[in-house]
């Protein structure tokens, strides 16, 4: 059995598409962190199990696995929709690698040839450092995510935190697109918003306090 578990802040523009790219999921479980908007009511409409989360990434994302009864546990930002393949090559990972982890190909729905480059760069990071952030989706047995601890209920880089207890060894990316929203870099600027993306990173790196870290991110 698999559960698709989804954190939520005020999503409802984004929710829709990301359950609609879930039917093949077992159990879907939305965990809510406070939304002011219609997302609990566009979850329930659809059909998924709703918790309600301390506010948080790190703690919904936790909230959430308690609550799924998946022996598989597919993580999933609300503004990401995985291609159509993806339970298919999820099967796949599962029947040939039941230890281990995956997570999905970076990509941006955006044109734009920044778009092109920055998704290149985060799949330079995945390859080279074994660090794919949450955006990509995460997919992991309940068995591996229960023996590293879980997701801790951190301010910012929970997705870093867990995947570098994983470790490289029990990690795979799955050749499969998780599109996510490109909004933040239109907003912030392609540069600016990369750049911010890498320092965060490099101050986790050296260990910089995840508060710290969240009020760089913006």
């Amino acid at each position: 059995m698999l559960s698709a578990i989804i954190p939520t802040l005020d999503s409802a523009a984004t929710l829709p598409a990301c359950l609609a790219c879930l039917a093949a999921a077992d159990e879907i479980v939305v965990a809510d962190g406070g939304s002011a908007d219609d997302t609990v009511a566009l979850a329930q409409a659809s059909g998924a199990r709703g918790v309600v989360a301390p506010r948080g990434r790190g703690a919904q994302l936790g909230a959430g696995a308690r609550a799924a009864a998946g022996q598989w546990l597919l993580f999933l930002h609300s503004d990401t929709r995985l291609g159509p393949n993806w339970s298919a090559r999820a099967a796949a990972h599962i029947a040939s690698g039941p230890g281990t982890a995956a997570a999905f190909r970076f990509a941006l729905d955006d044109p734009a040839w920044q778009a092109r480059l920055v998704e290149r760069g985060v799949a330079l990071r995945a390859r080279l450092l074994a660090l794919p952030y949450g955006d990509q989706g995460l997919l992991v047995p309940r068995s591996l995510y229960e023996e590293v601890g879980g997701y801790r209920p951190l301010a910012l880089m929970e997705d870093v935190d867990l995947v570098r207890r994983i470790g490289r060894s029990r990690l795979r990316i799955l050749d499969e697109p998780a599109l996510t929203s490109a909004e933040r870099w239109r907003r912030d600027g392609w540069l600016r918003r990369s750049a911010r993306n890498l320092l965060c990173l490099g101050l986790y790196g050296a260990g910089a306090s995840p508060e710290r870290i969240a009020r760089v991110y913006g």
